[in-house]
C-alpha cells in the first residue's frame, strides 16, 4: 500500500467542497480507504479526510485514542470510516479546544466546536452508521467534516491570538 501525500494549506482540493462517493464498493474507494488508514497510522494523527490526500470525495477516518477518551460517553475507538457523512449539532453547547491539522503542520489553534453532534453515514462495507458523538469524538468528527466542506480550522477560530506554533506553545506552557 502507498502512503499518501498530505495536501498542505492552499491546495485547491482542501478549499473545495468534496464530491459524494457514488459506490462504496468501488475498488478505487476501497484502495483509498486502505491507503488513508496507513497514512493516518504513520502520521500519528487522529483523523484524515479524503481532500487531505488530494482526493475530492466525501469520506473521512477518525479514531479516539485511549488518552483522549473522555469517559463512557466518549469511549476509545480504533480507526472508524464514515462515507458520505452528515453531521448536525446535538444541542447548543459549545466548547473551545486546541486542535491541529496534518495539512497545517506545526500549528495549533483554539477552535469552538459543538460538544455533541448527531451523525449519519456509511461504513467501509456500505452499512449505515449513525448516532450521537460527544467529547473528543464529536470534536474530531467536526474537524474532519469541515475538510469535506473546504473549511480549515483557522477559518472557525474566533480569536486568532489563540493560534501558535507547537514548539512555542510547548515552550511557554500553552
Amino acid at each position: 500500500m502507498a502512503v499518501l501525500a498530505i495536501a498542505r494549506m492552499g491546495h485547491p482540493v482542501l478549499l473545495a467542497k468534496a464530491q459524494a462517493v457514488e459506490d462504496v464498493h468501488d475498488p478505487e474507494i476501497r484502495r483509498l480507504i486502505a491507503d488513508m488508514q496507513e497514512t493516518l497510522e504513520q502520521s500519528g494523527g487522529v483523523g484524515l479526510a479524503a481532500p487531505q490526500v488530494h482526493v475530492s470525495r466525501r469520506l473521512f477516518l477518525y479514531s479516539v485514542p485511549q488518552t483522549r477518551s473522555e469517559g463512557p460517553d466518549d469511549p476509545a475507538l480504533p480507526v472508524q470510516v464514515i462515507i458520505n457523512p452528515e453531521l448536525e449539532p446535538y444541542g447548543e453547547e459549545t466548547q473551545l479546544r486546541m486542535e491541529g491539522c496534518l495539512s497545517l503542520p506545526g500549528l495549533r489553534g483554539e477552535v469552538p466546536r459543538y460538544r455533541a453532534v448527531r451523525y449519519r453515514g456509511l461504513d467501509e462495507n456500505g452499512q449505515v452508521v449513525e448516532g450521537v458523538a460527544t467529547g473528543f469524538r464529536a470534536h474530531v468528527m467536526q474537524h474532519e467534516m469541515d475538510h469535506l466542506e473546504g473549511i480549515l480550522y483557522p477559518m472557525r477560530m474566533t480569536d486568532l491570538s489563540r493560534m501558535g506554533f507547537d514548539a512555542e506553545m510547548a515552550r511557554y506552557g500553552e
